[in-house]
C-alpha cells in the first residue's frame, strides 16, 4: 500500500464555497470522494483536473454533491490513482452508487431525450432529420433550464455552459 491518507482521516470540505467550487482544485491531479448532505459517500473517482470533474458531477448530480474529500498528487500515475480509489471504496465497506449502478449518471452526458413528453415523442416520430435536430435542441434547452434552476437553488454562481453541438443530439455536457 502506498503512502496516501485513509478516507476517514481527511476533512470534509464544502463542495461549494461562495457559490463556486474552490479554485484549489483547478488543474490538480488526484483522487476525490463526493458525499451527499448526510455525508453518505456517493462517488470515488480520480482526475487529471479535479475542478473540471467536480463541475461535471455537480451538473449531473446536484443533489448528491454537498461535501468532498480529496488527495492531490504531483504527477499523473493511473496505477497510483486507481490504487487510492480502490482503497477508499474498500474502506467505505460498500460500493458507492456512482461507482456502481449509477455510474453512467455521474460520468456520461445528460440525455435530455429521457425528459421528452408524449407530444415530443409523437413530433419526433413524424419529422425529418432537420426537424428532429431542432426538436432535440429544444428539449435539451428545456432540460438545461431545469438544471440551471436547480443549481441556482443550490446557490451556484459560477458560469455553467453546455456544449452546443451535443444539444443537437439531445445531450447535455458541460463545455
Amino acid at each position: 500500500m502506498s503512502d496516501f491518507p485513509r478516507l476517514a482521516n481527511l476533512d470534509y470540505l464544502p463542495y461549494l464555497e461562495g457559490g463556486e467550487i474552490a479554485n484549489e482544485w483547478q488543474q490538480k491531479i488526484g483522487v476525490y470522494a463526493i458525499f451527499d448532505a448526510e455525508n453518505t459517500l456517493q462517488l470515488v473517482d480520480y482526475s487529471r483536473d479535479i475542478y473540471l470533474s467536480l463541475r461535471q458531477h455537480l451538473v449531473r448530480c446536484p443533489a448528491q454533491c454537498h461535501w468532498l474529500k480529496g488527495f492531490m498528487i504531483g504527477r499523473p500515475s493511473r496505477s497510483i490513482l486507481e490504487e487510492i480509489r480502490t482503497a477508499w471504496i474498500a474502506e467505505n465497506g460498500s460500493t458507492p452508487p456512482g461507482n456502481g449502478a449509477e455510474g453512467d449518471r455521474w460520468h456520461q452526458p445528460i440525455d435530455a431525450k429521457a425528459a421528452m413528453t408524449p407530444e415530443d415523442q409523437q413530433q419526433l416520430a413524424k419529422t425529418d432529420d432537420l426537424g428532429k435536430t431542432k426538436l432535440l435542441k429544444k428539449i435539451a434547452r428545456r432540460v438545461e433550464a431545469e438544471i440551471l434552476a436547480t443549481l441556482a437553488q443550490r446557490g451556484v454562481t459560477m458560469e455553467i455552459r453546455f456544449n452546443p453541438k451535443l444539444k443537437e443530439q439531445g445531450l447535455l455536457d458541460v463545455k
